[in-house]
Formats: structure tokens, sequence, C-alpha cells
């Protein structure tokens, strides 16, 4: 239990390092991207924590096997490296302990892992989701604010307004739009005093309505503007569109949802929770052969195939769920094909361990043979 309690700690340890490096580097680049639809007037920056507090599950149910797997690779390379590893064989430990000491550790980070793939995660994009759409489905006046100049969806122009009360009127305000016909490039530039968005009952199709201004339209460079006074402007905004994909959808639904659902992307999404988990069970197999390493090398000889080798495990199981879903796949085969595949393949690595050790183990015993019969 002392062996065991050691390579526990430092499994988790490591594990707990590399897993908090990884989510520093995802939770800083989704940060920069809602940083710039904030920015862009698309986003309410008050919004911004909470989105990422909502989607921290999903990051760390796939975080967690990659961390575990680098985990076993670096804390095993140092051990071999250090020669303790050779201290513990000596101590009575066998290949084969080493191996259930191993997934005693990972069954605990799958049981972690299935938790969060099966119930926080879905659950927390759920929350992610509803906070998103409701701020993309408002329109792009309502989240404007006064002073700054913020460009239309799409690319199609700018707006600025001096400044806007809590009620959405916007006081001074400029539209510019762009537009390509036979003649060039048709600029609209609209000064109004006020303005405010309004949906039509009738269809739900949203406006916005400036009173008391001017409408100017022409071809940059050339003496055609034309200058309309108005007392009254109505302007159509263009809807938003927040259409999500079937897999999309489907990984915010629950578990028991996408059970009771025999639809090509539910059945996928739901294989691919249970994927998750044997994810980190087959990655801990093929961990401890390719963490054996020659204390001549270094530690990190073997971390960069390890990785490839993990990097193809999961474009395996991407390209086995995209075809599922998409109906070119049956669902008994679905993603448990691939775990069969890198299951074998760590079959492999392990007997060719297990051989190499043999060799290494007879060598000097032979050549302390061969020396007294000389």
């Amino acid at each position: 239990m002392i062996i065991f309690r050691y390579i526990a700690r430092d499994l988790l340890g490591t594990t707990a390092a590399v897993c908090a490096v990884l989510m520093l580097v995802i939770i800083s680049s989704r940060f920069v991207k809602y940083l710039a639809e904030a920015a862009a007037g698309m986003l309410d920056a008050n919004i911004l924590f909470a989105v990422i507090g909502y989607r921290l599950p999903g990051f760390l149910e796939l975080i967690l096997p990659l961390a575990f797997f680098l985990g076993i690779l670096l804390v095993y390379g140092r051990l071999y490296v250090d020669s303790e590893m050779t201290v513990l064989y000596a101590c009575g430990m066998s290949p084969g302990k080493l191996i259930a000491y191993t997934m005693a550790v990972a069954v605990l980070v799958a049981g972690v892992v299935a938790w969060l793939s099966f119930s926080v995660s879905p659950g927390g994009l759920a929350k992610a989701e509803a906070l998103l759409s409701a701020q993309k489905s408002r329109g792009e006046f309502e989240s404007l604010e006064g002073g700054k100049f913020y460009p239309l969806r799409g690319g199609r122009g700018v707006t600025y307004t001096e400044s806007m009360d809590k009620d959405g009127t916007m006081h001074e305000v400029f539209l510019s739009q762009s537009s390509i016909d036979s003649s060039g490039v048709r600029q609209v530039v609209v000064l109004a005093a006020t303005g405010r968005p309004k949906r039509a009952e009738e269809n739900g199709e949203r406006y916005l309505v400036l009173n008391k201004g001017y409408r100017i339209e022409g071809t940059p460079g050339q003496a055609d503007f034309q200058i309309t006074e108005f007392e009254e402007y109505g302007q159509r905004l263009e809807k938003n569109n927040n259409v999500r994909r079937h897999r999309e959808k489907a990984e915010i639904m629950s578990t028991a949802e996408l059970r009771a659902s025999d639809r090509p992307e539910h059945v996928a999404a739901l294989q691919w929770r249970y994927s998750v988990p044997i994810l980190v069970l087959v990655v801990s197999l093929m961990a401890v052969p390719l963490s054996r390493t020659n204390p001549r090398q270094g530690r990190f000889v073997k971390v960069f195939p390890a990785v490839l080798l993990y990097i193809f495990y999961l474009v395996g199981l991407n390209a086995a769920r995209g075809a599922l879903e998409d109906g070119e796949l049956s669902a008994t085969l679905g993603l448990w094909w691939v775990h069969g595949v890198f299951l074998v393949i760590a079959g492999g690595l392990l007997l060719w361990d297990s051989g190499w050790r043999g060799v290494r183990t007879k060598s000097p015993a032979s050549a302390a043979a061969a020396g007294s019969e000389s």
C-alpha cells in the first residue's frame, strides 16, 4: 500500500498540474473569443464569466483524459530516469502490480470523467447556451452603449449613438450602410435625432424607427447624392441567424433524453459520453509501456509519439461519431470499434514491453553464465 500511495499521489498531483495548464490555455482562448464578441456589441460583457463558468465542466471533461495520460508518461518517465522504478522492481513489485496500481487510479479518474460527461457537463452547456442564445436573439441595437461605434452584423456598416436611455431610446443616431449594385458601391448614411428598435406584432419583424433626421444616399466619388429629410424613418433589421447544428443541440440534452431517442445524432452523442470514460482506461493501458525509457535517453523521449497516438485515437472517435450522425455507420458498431482497435494496440504494447523486459532481465544472467564458463 505504501508503493500504491506513492504512485497514486504522484499521478494525481501531476495530472492536476497538467490539467491546470491545459485548462488555462483553453479558457484564455475562449475568453478572447467572447471578449471580441462583447467588444463588437454582440454579447453583454456582464455574462462573460458566467458563460465561462458554465462551460468549465465541458472543458474539464475533455482535458482530464489527456492530462492523466500525460501524467502517467511524466511520472513513470521520471521514475525510470531516476532509477526509482528499478528499485521498486527490486523490492518485489511486478509489472502486473504496476499496471494494477495504474488502472486503480485510472478507474477513479474515469469515474470523475463519467460524472462530468453524463450529468454536469450537459447541464452547464445548456445554461451557457441559454445565456448566449438570449444575448444573440436580442436586436443588435439593444446592446449598444452611447459614445461608441459598433459594426453591424455581417459587416454591412457601422452605427453610433451619442447616448442611450434605459428604455432603449437612442439620441443623436448615426447609421452608415453600403451595398453593391450595377452602378457600383452605394452608400447610405442616416442621421436622426432619436431612434428606437421596435418589433412588429403581426410577423415579429424587427425595425429601427428613427425620428427627425436626414437620409443621404449616393455613390462615393460621384455627385449624385440624394438627401431626404424625414420625420419618421423605419429601417428593417436582419434576423439573427442563430441556428445550431444537430451536434450542438445533442450536446446540451440530458443523458436520459438521449437514451430515449433513436435519432442518429442523439445515439452518437450518447455513445460519445460513454466513450470519454472508456478513453481514460484505454490510454492508461497504453501509457504504461510507452512511459518506459532508458535513463540515458531522458523522460520525454516517448512523449511525442505517445501524444501522436492519443491524437489518432481522438480523431478516430470523432470520425466515427460523424459517420454515425450521417447514418453511414450502424449504432451497433458505432464508436466501439475505435476503442477495440486501440485496446488491441494497448495489448500489443504491453506484450512488447514484457518481451523487452524479459530480454533485459535475461541478458545479465546470460552474461554472468558466459563469464563463469570462460
